[in-house]
Order: C-alpha cells, then structure tokens, then sequence
C-alpha cells in the first residue's frame, strides 16, 4: 500500500480538492479535511477477538490491557504548515501516554481552562511515510474542551519531523488529502 502512495505523492498531477463528503455528517463540504485515523496503529493490529478481550476504543481514548503491560492512547491534532500559504493541513492523530499522564489527562478532561501537555509517542504511520510510530513528541492541552496539539521533537531525525517544521508545498498538501478521502 505505501508504495502506491509513495507513487502518488511522486505523481506530477495536482489533484486540488475542491469539496467532498464527510465521513462523520454525509454533508458536501468545500474546507481542506483533516487527515484522520480512527484508531491508533496498535489497537487496528489487534485481532478481532483481542479487540473484545484486552481493549477498549472510545471517542477520545484508547487502553490496550495485554498480560505484561498496559497501553494508553489519547486522540489529538497536528497541524502541518503549508509553505508560502494562510492554510494548515490538519491530521487527527493518536498518542500513546504512560498511565500517570493518561490518569492526568482524564481527571482535567473537562475543565476548560486546563494547561500544560505530556510526553508522548505518535501512534499512526502516516501515509507516505515509514515507521512514525517511533517520533517522540510533546502534547499541549487545549483549551475550551479543544483536543490536545502534537507538537514532535524537533531534533529527531525524520523526514515528517523535518516536514513539521519545514512545511510542505500546496501541492503536496492537496495530494495528501486527494490520498485520504481516496481511502476513507
């Protein structure tokens, strides 16, 4: 699947987004959608009987309960510069927390004016990329029930960690999304 997506992104076609359907409403709507994952990487690699034995996915929350260890997940955003542009490409991304910060996290969920973040690790591979489960990163609370911002270590030698802070070209940014609603 990556190989066909490294192709793509390799294409000289821009495909520009212009409207499509959302996933969650069914409405036509004309703004850049995020590129989101519904699950982190860890829980999709569970088998169906693991699902309903060892985990539990909810709306903003995820724990994987193996023998020898627990695993904890938060939901989150990213939000990749465009360069020489005003616009952002959104990703709705999953985090892996230690149990402290994941305690943390679900004692101040509601107060609006939380503050502070976490360490953490990003727990999606994103499309066009290899093995971004292993991008250390910082988490900042949200305020006013926002969900957290990932925010990855700026010295980790990635190329999405230098994407983040380089920004990506428009284009690039419109075939990531063309990709996405591609495979949603």
């Amino acid at each position: 699947m990556f190989d066909k997506i490294r192709n793509f992104f390799g294409a000289e076609k821009v495909v520009k987004v212009t409207s499509y359907t959302c996933t969650c409403c069914g409405k036509q709507k004309h703004d850049w959608p995020a590129i989101s994952y519904g699950e982190p990487d860890y829980y999709g690699n569970l088998s169906d009987e693991q699902r309903q034995d060892i985990a539990e996915l909810k709306s903003d929350t995820c724990i994987i309960a193996y023998e020898d260890e627990t695993n904890y997940f938060i939901r989150c955003v990213l939000f990749q510069d465009i360069i020489d542009s005003d616009e952002q490409l959104h990703y709705g991304l999953w985090v892996s927390l230690s149990q402290k910060n994941f305690n943390d996290y679900i004692a101040h969920f509601d107060e609006d004016d939380r503050e502070g973040g976490y360490f953490g690790w990003i727990s999606n591979n994103l499309l066009g990329y290899d093995n971004t489960t292993t991008i250390p990163s910082d988490v900042y609370l949200g305020k006013n029930g926002q969900r957290l911002e990932i925010v990855p270590h700026s010295g980790f030698d990635h190329p999405f960690v230098k994407d983040y802070y380089n920004g990506i070209t428009i284009e690039e940014a419109h075939k990531r999304i063309a990709v996405a609603l591609k495979n949603s």
